[in-house]
């Protein structure tokens, strides 16, 4: 089986919520190189001394800086880098605010395993 030269990026994933990061890491920890985070300052400084992060799964509601605002800094800082945004709140508002910022979609919450593992191959292949 050959793997594609993608899967040696990293995908970041920022949800301050343990239970959803233990999750994600179980979906794809067999096919991704994986980093976690609590929070989206963390995030930043983890993007700043990375070069090797090719998707962030970033969770929308978070103490201190939100999904939204982690999102505008890392679209200004590394527009290359794809987001996809985690949110347990259906609102089609918030996640329109945040593919207009530069997301390439959203996931809401509660998840199916298959619906994180095609989103994310598709963004890690773009």
């Amino acid at each position: 089986m050959t793997t594609p030269n993608h899967s040696s990026k990293k995908i970041l994933i920022c949800d301050d919520e343990e239970g959803i990061r233990e999750s994600l890491k179980l979906i794809l920890e067999d096919h991704f190189p994986l980093i976690l985070t609590d929070n989206g300052e963390q995030s930043l400084d983890i993007l700043k001394n990375s070069s090797d992060i090719g998707l962030v799964l970033l969770d929308i509601k978070m103490p201190q800086a939100s999904g939204l605002d982690v999102l505008k800094r890392i679209k200004e800082d590394r527009p290359d880098i794809q987001v996809i945004i985690i949110t347990g709140y259906k609102s089609v508002e918030t996640a329109t605010e945040a593919v207009r910022l530069g997301a390439g979609g959203y996931i809401i919450k509660p998840f199916k395993s298959e619906e994180i593992l095609s989103t994310v191959k598709k963004h890690v292949k773009e």
